[in-house]
């Protein structure tokens, strides 16, 4: 039999209809031959109705109470799901991240896995039943329940797909596959037949919400078969490959566009210009868990440099805590701050073998009087920092530059 791991968000759970829905899904792929591991979010809405009751009750609450009861979410879910499919009488068992022995590190949150053992899974599957596995969730080395972060459960489900060796994992969700843009944003965005495992990875991490990062990371480190599909609408999805790039001739110069609005930018003025400099700034940054993506040091002047960097506009405000309490100790001139912000990025592995695809993308906004901020690259991607009040005509207009919209 193909052994299939499929995954479900919340809006495909989202209500007693949508699951019974998934349950005449996934009994009809085991009448055609499929052994199944399911993981599911919680309900569409349930966590931030649970993030809110802890709010109501405190301004902040401790990072372990808030894993113990957002973890509840998926916990609903894979209970109301296989009491479906026994009510279908097909044979199924749930299973908490913890039960399944889905082991992380101990940072709440945002846990990292670290070891799936799959012989309970396994058990299940050879006895027939279809198993249903808690999403977003773990356990660390002292038996705490930790969380994986927005988006998690597709991590879960990549990562089981990873440990069983499944023939593919298919991540279902409120979209038909993996699009050269937003469609809310670009309504000529076209949906991609494929795309490369490393395309995928920078447009995630840029922005593209259909996948979490992490999970893409897994399926690249283990070369998991990865496919995005609609959980309401039936196609082909977008499958995500995993060929040499540049084995077809066809390949495009770029496949997609992702941008971030949550994004807020830092500067530390006039810091000593000396060896180990950016590391005293970073350094505390880091140590809090927060996200440094873009950075920028200016030319050094009379031994004074500035250091210019971007970070997640939630983590904004500790940020700022954390460089005003180093001015005096670095002897800095002060921090200037700027909250509203986006970052904009084109991503292709043609980029590789063509050359002008950053000036095409420059002179774009230019000619837009969209001004530049910041700018990152890579070898499949240019990332630009605006104002966030230029987003989506910037997106709309690189878009159009670039003949995205063309089949």
């Amino acid at each position: 039999m193909t052994l299939i791991v499929e995954k479900f968000g919340g809006t495909s759970v989202g209500s007693v209809e949508r699951i019974n829905a998934v349950a005449d899904h996934l009994v009809k792929k085991f009448a055609e031959g499929e052994q199944l591991v399911v993981v599911v979010s919680a309900m569409s809405g349930e966590t931030n109705r649970l993030i809110k009751l802890a709010n109501d009750i405190t301004e902040k609450p401790s990072a372990r109470e808030m894993d113990v009861l957002v973890s509840t979410g998926e916990q609903v879910t894979i209970a109301l799901l296989s009491m479906a499919l026994q009510e279908r009488e097909q044979a199924a068992r749930s299973y908490t991240g913890g039960q399944v022995s889905i082991k992380t590190d101990g940072v709440h949150s945002r846990a990292r896995i670290l070891e799936i053992d799959a012989k309970k899974i396994r058990s299940d599957l050879d006895k027939g039943r279809i198993v249903v596995v808690a999403g977003f969730q773990g356990i660390d080395s002292s038996g705490n329940i930790t969380t994986l972060g927005r988006g998690g459960s597709d991590t879960t489900a990549v990562a089981i797909a990873a440990a069983l060796k499944a023939d593919e994992c298919r991540i279902y969700t409120d979209v038909d596959g993996i699009y050269t843009t937003d469609p809310r944003v670009v309504p000529q965005a076209r949906r991609l037949e494929s795309i490369t495992a490393e395309e995928m990875l920078e447009l995630s991490s840029l922005g593209a919400k259909v996948l979490q990062t992490r999970s893409v990371e897994f399926a690249g480190k283990y070369h998991v078969p990865l496919r995005v599909l609609s959980s309401f609408v039936d196609g082909p999805g977008t499958l995500i490959t995993y060929e040499e790039e540049g084995s077809s001739m066809e390949a495009p110069l770029i496949s997609g566009i992702a941008f971030q609005r949550d994004e807020a930018k830092l500067t530390i003025r006039g810091i000593p210009d000396h060896p180990g400099i950016a590391h005293q700034v970073l350094g505390p940054i880091s140590e809090a868990h927060i996200n440094v993506d873009v950075i920028i040091q200016n030319a050094s002047a009379k031994g004074q440099t500035d250091l210019t960097f971007t970070v997640p506009r939630d983590d904004y405000e500790s940020c700022m805590e954390i460089l005003n309490g180093l001015v005096t100790e670095l002897g800095a001139r002060d921090v200037k701050g700027d909250d509203r912000i986006a970052k904009i990025s084109i991503v292709g592995v043609g980029m590789r073998s063509h050359t002008g695809v950053a000036n095409t993308m420059f002179k774009t906004l230019a000619d837009h009087d969209i001004n530049i901020q910041m700018i990152s690259t890579s070898e499949i991607k240019v990332s630009v920092i605006i104002d966030e009040t230029h987003l989506e005509r910037a997106v709309q207009t690189l878009h159009k530059a670039f003949d995205l919209d063309s089949v």
